[in-house]
C-alpha cells in the first residue's frame, strides 16, 4: 500500500492569486463600520457618564449615611454626645465622626469622591465652614435637616439624606421632578 500524498507538480498562479484578493474587506467597508462605531460611541458615551456620576453620587450618600449611623450608636453606646461633621475644602466634600467634645479640626477627617459637591438644598446649619448632626446619649438628633449631594460636573441628578425626626430618624432621598418646599430632592 502506497501511503504518498502526490501533488500536482505545477502550481496554478492564476488559482493563487484569485483565493488571495477576494479575501479581506475593502475601503469602503472599513470606513463604513469605524463610522458606525463613532456614531454609537457617541450616543452611548454621555449615558455612560451618567451612569459613573449617579454611581460616585449613590456611593456620596450611602457613605454618610452610614457616618450617620455610626454616630448615633456611639453616642447610645458610649452614653454621650457624637456628631458628624461635614465640610467643603479645597473644593473637596469631607466628613468626620467624633465625640461633641472633641474639636472637628482634630478629628480624622474622610473625603468623598472629588466629583461630588454639596448642593444648595442642603439645609443644616452652617458653622465655622461645617455642617454639623449631634446624637445624644439616647440617639436623639439635636438638629434636624438634610445633606444634598450633587455632581460638580452639573445635571439634575442629587443624593440627601435627610434627619427628619429629633429620634434621630434618617431617610436616603433621590431628586424629583417637582419641588417640596423648593426642594427636589426628598
Amino acid at each position: 500500500m502506497d501511503t504518498r500524498v502526490h501533488l500536482p507538480s505545477r502550481i496554478n498562479a492564476k488559482n493563487l492569486l484569485n483565493k488571495h484578493s477576494s479575501s479581506g474587506f475593502t475601503l469602503l467597508e472599513t470606513l463604513a463600520v469605524i463610522s458606525l462605531i463613532g456614531i454609537l460611541a457617541t450616543l452611548a458615551i454621555p449615558n455612560w457618564l451618567a451612569f459613573v456620576q449617579t454611581r460616585r453620587l449613590n456611593t456620596a450618600q450611602n457613605e454618610i449615611h452610614l457616618a450617620m449611623q455610626q454616630a448615633r450608636s456611639q453616642a447610645t453606646k458610649e452614653k454621650l454626645t457624637w456628631q458628624v461633621s461635614i465640610r467643603e475644602q479645597n473644593g473637596i466634600v469631607q466628613w468626620a465622626i467624633h465625640a461633641a467634645t472633641v474639636n472637628p479640626s482634630a478629628a480624622n477627617w474622610n473625603n468623598l469622591d472629588s466629583s461630588v459637591r454639596l448642593d444648595s438644598e442642603t439645609t443644616l446649619q452652617l458653622s465655622n465652614d461645617i455642617r454639623k448632626v449631634l446624637f445624644d446619649y439616647k440617639g436623639n438628633a439635636q438638629n434636624l435637616g438634610r445633606i444634598t449631594l450633587s455632581s460638580r460636573s452639573g445635571g439634575k441628578v442629587k443624593r440627601c439624606v435627610i434627619i427628619s425626626t429629633i429620634l434621630g430618624t434618617m431617610r436616603t432621598a433621590k431628586e424629583n421632578t417637582t419641588t417640596d418646599d423648593g426642594k427636589y430632592c426628598y
